[in-house]
């Protein structure tokens, strides 16, 4: 039997800590020209090994990540390389010569510090290298999955690695796991597993579960640090107070067009985007160069979306360079560098080709001729110009249309969602800092004992320890779905589990306990279903067979495999709750290789090996319910009879909960496997069915429920059946 050390050892290590693999260097050593507060992150990150710097614009990403590669070389005697955007190279040159850091361009020497473009990662000899800095790299979800791959296979075995940007996306939780799985902190499914929910039938929508948004960002404090100015990690400084950011919206009123309407369509879709773009391209590209020409002394950025705008802008305003994806690498870094030194007055590019990276402080006016649904496009592309160190008002123009309504409307939300995430990472950050991360959680352990039941408030594992050995009749129990439903945030729930692995581990101490408590030759009961797999964490969409990983865990743990039965479902309902591509008819004319039967239910039956000391003695069964019983479908539970108020028992931040398990199932367990008298034990009460029923019938009913508010109600549900049963008695 499991110690209760070993669990609580467990449940320690259930909570995801970054392992440091850095070292310590005084904080005095670091480059003299750095601020206090750049010091600080750069010794943090140097002692991680592998960190990332989610810093703003203008606060020095740069000189960070050139100290922070010029102290792995001094400590390894190898040589760093720098990834960077396109341009950004030459810029960050500069700055090394600067702050006198020695740094040249990839050549396969042993020169101390390298930096080279993405796009040529193919062409370097990445064995040569300690360490791997990511200049801007959310750049990396840019990229299509193989060139993604290369740079994780390329520096799997790199010991220092550093990734800096200033936006992780808020509302892509699949590049935080670009920068976790890269820092060798936690892999993108594990991330998805701990911490996401996948909705629905919908294959790429993840979003955080309610009760994990903490732990989250906690998480990511461990191996990140992130700041909007340096006083959001305790540092107070002058200078760091950006300009007044002016947001221009130019809205034009497109002609009404032959659709017999009133108004033109206000919402567009990334499907018609493009279109809608070559239709109301003379009226935007008028009016930018309306605004250029109203201030002929001062630079200008274009953002354009289409190549043709590009053509039609340099008719218009000939003094103007565009950079376009199909320009030579040399083109694209001669001008990006050239408008950084006033070269020419006017820019025309892509936010894809000229958004990161590069400063453009010397240039206060930006105009969008057009908006996408990309909130760090645009977010990136502002900060060119503002930023800490612009000393003049920046007057973003955002030429927007009346068809393109909901555009701007995507925009603003995913920027409120962007304020959040700085918001919870800075406060993640700080807990980090201090050294308050969460490890287990603390609760209530309330209790209501009388002779029909005994429920407590807790975790099952470290609860079951206070049951007698085989003082228990018959166990049933709904266990947690690992990876699918999300019961509360504490980290004794299994729910919480960050793959299947960690959570039949945990289950595992739990069996162990039933085995114990579970009188010889008696049954536990388990309600279970197959698990879907999700194309968008696995990458394919199949079945779990979960069923069968609880049959090997009871096994394992001594028990004998008595029986199965399958509790039928109807497919037509599962398809309208969840639409699974394998039960939509529209895919058996599609591809009918596709599609599958629904998931049905089963109850797993297993026995404790012993001589049935004290056998169930079913005299009252009649035959013709015996047959019903024996079937190994049971074709007649009725879904709908379950304990009343469950919904009433979420919270805020409650993510799915599989319904109550279904009175018509316990019953039949309860009179096929137990006695009148005999303890019915349920480790996940939930709202107290299983009690519930077992006091019914005239069983003693035990309950363990970790979440508050299903407990409470598992409190109000037995007290109204022992309410029941003296009123029966009384009449």
């Amino acid at each position: 039997m499991a110690t209760n050390k070993e669990y609580l050892d467990f449940l320690s290590a259930k909570q995801k800590a970054h392992i440091f693999s850095g070292f310590d260097i005084d904080i005095s050593e670091l480059n003299k020209s750095m601020f206090d507060f750049q010091k600080f992150i750069v010794k943090r990150a140097l002692k991680a090994g592998k960190y990332a710097i989610f810093a703003d614009c203008g606060l020095g990403k740069t000189l960070m990540q050139l100290e922070w590669a010029n102290r792995v070389n001094k400590e390894t005697n190898k040589p760093v390389l720098i990834l960077a955007p396109l341009a950004v190279a030459g810029q960050t040159i500069k700055e090394g010569a600067k702050f006198h850091i020695d740094i040249c361009r990839y050549d396969g020497s042993n020169a101390p510090i390298q930096i080279s473009n993405y796009e040529q990662l193919e062409n370097i000899d990445c064995s040569l290298f300690s360490g791997i800095v990511l200049d801007e790299s959310s750049i990396l979800k840019n990229f299509e999955g193989a060139t993604k791959k290369l740079i994780l296979d390329l520096f799997a075995k790199t010991p220092y690695k550093l990734a800096c940007t200033a936006t992780p996306s808020p509302n892509d939780p699949m590049e935080l796991g670009n920068h976790s799985e890269f820092l060798d902190v936690m892999g993108r499914n594990e991330m998805l597993a701990m911490y996401f929910v996948h909705d629905g039938g919908e294959t790429a929508k993840w979003r955080l579960k309610g009760h994990a948004t903490k732990l989250f960002y906690q998480f990511i404090g461990s191996w990140a640090i992130m700041l909007n100015k340096p006083a959001d990690i305790g540092f107070e400084m002058l200078g760091y107070d950006l300009p007044t950011l002016n947001l221009i919206e130019k809205q034009i009123i497109t002609p009404n067009r032959d659709n017999w309407q009133l108004f033109n369509d206000a919402i567009i879709s990334a499907t018609n985007f493009n279109a809608e773009l070559r239709l109301t391209k003379k009226e935007r590209l008028d009016e930018v160069v309306r605004i250029v020409n109203s201030r002929p002394t001062e630079n200008f950025i274009i953002w354009i979306k289409q190549n043709e705008e590009g053509e039609m802008l340099k008719k218009l305003l000939p003094e103007a360079i565009e950079v376009k994806g199909a320009d030579s690498n040399e083109w694209k870094e001669k001008h990006l560098l050239g408008f950084a030194e006033n070269k020419f007055r006017i820019l025309i590019s892509k936010t894809k080709i000229a958004s990161f990276g590069m400063n453009y402080q010397n240039c206060r006016n930006q105009i969008f001729a057009s908006l996408d649904f990309s909130f760090e496009g645009l977010y990136q592309a502002i900060r060119r110009s503002y930023r800490f160190g612009q000393k003049n008002e920046v007057n973003i123009y955002l030429i927007t249309t009346d068809t393109m309504a909901n555009v701007k409307q995507s925009i603003d939300t995913k920027q409120k969602q962007f304020e959040i995430m700085q918001d919870e990472m800075g406060k993640a950050v700080n807990a980090n800092l201090n050294g308050q991360l969460m490890t287990t959680a603390d609760f209530d352990l309330t209790e209501e004992n009388n002779e029909w039941y005994k429920i407590k408030r807790g975790d099952c594992v470290q609860l079951i320890t206070e049951l007698e050995n085989e003082s228990v009749g018959l166990s049933v129990f709904s266990p947690p779905f690992a990876e699918l439903y999300t019961y509360s945030s504490h980290l004794e729930d299994m729910g919480n589990s960050k793959n299947y692995k960690e959570f039949l581990t945990q289950f595992g101490f739990l069996i162990k306990e039933l085995h114990r408590v579970l009188i010889g030759g008696r049954n536990v009961a388990v309600h279970c279903m197959d698990l879907p797999i999700q194309k968008g964490k696995e990458g394919y969409i199949g079945l779990r067979d979960f069923s069968g990983m609880i049959l090997q865990a009871f096994q394992s743990c001594g028990f004998i495999y008595h029986s199965r039965v399958t509790i039928w479902k109807d497919p037509v309902v599962e398809m309208q709750r969840t639409k699974a591509k394998g039960l939509l008819h529209k895919q058996v004319k599609k591809d009918s290789t596709q599609v599958r039967v629904g998931i049905p239910d089963y109850v797993m039956i297993f026995r404790k090996e012993g001589e049935g000391k004290d056998p169930v003695t079913n005299t009252d069964l009649p035959v013709d319910l015996w047959q019903k019983y024996a079937s190994p479908v049971w074709m007649d539970i009725d879904y709908g009879n379950t304990l009343q108020g469950f919904r009433n028992g979420r919270e805020d931040n409650d993510e799915k909960h599989i319904c109550p398990l279904q009175l018509d199932t316990i019953e039949r367990l309860i009179h096929l496997y137990s006695n009148k008298g005999d303890t019915i034990f349920t480790p996940f009460m939930g709202i107290g069915s299983e009690v519930y029923q077992a006091v019914k019938m005239g069983r003693k009913g035990i309950g363990f429920e970790l979440k508050e508010s299903y407990f409470d109600l598992a409190k109000a549900n037995v007290k109204a059946v022992v309410q029941l049963k003296n009123q029966i008695a009384i009449e």
